[in-house]
């Protein structure tokens, strides 16, 4: 009598159906929880002076922002302007917005805002000059940066 011995089959493949799917899924989880790179301060992060009439800014891909406080090096006095990651002085502030200009499609130019992040101890002068610049390339979109405060009877 002979013994015929059945053949083993190994295990199945794995079935890659289903992996495109993961990794969209995966692609997905990221795109959505990873947040866009933040600007590094230079300068010490403002304290935003308040306000009682607060609106949020519509379309935040087309806010160029500048940043206006004091030095983190306390041997420096004065006021000092910040834009992406460089400290600037005011006369470059044309060229900054310019150059953002350069970056948007021509229909989008005209819904750039400036957004001035003061620190409430900045001096005005200093905002006065910004704005002043800003004035003189047609950049008459601003809006300044503030928390939103309590009653305005106290300031009085």
């Amino acid at each position: 009598m002979s013994k015929f011995k059945k053949k083993k089959k190994g295990l199945p493949a794995i079935s890659t159906a289903s992996l495109p799917d993961i990794v969209f899924m995966l692609l997905f989880f990221f795109m959505v929880s990873t947040t866009m790179r933040e600007t590094d301060l230079l300068i010490k992060k403002p304290v935003l002076p308040t306000a009682t009439e607060v609106k949020k800014l519509e379309h935040k891909s087309l806010v160029s922002t500048i940043y206006v406080g004091k030095s983190n090096n306390e041997k420096i006095l004065g006021d000092k302007i910040q834009v992406n990651d460089k400290i600037i002085d005011v006369k470059d502030v044309p060229s900054f917005i310019l150059s953002e200009r350069a970056l948007r499609k021509e229909e989008e130019v005209k819904y750039m805002t400036t957004s001035i992040k003061a620190d409430k101890e900045a001096n005005v002068g200093t905002i006065l000059d910004i704005k002043e610049q800003l004035r003189d390339i047609n950049a008459l979109k601003i809006s300044f940066s503030t928390t939103k405060g309590g009653d305005i009877s106290k300031n009085y």
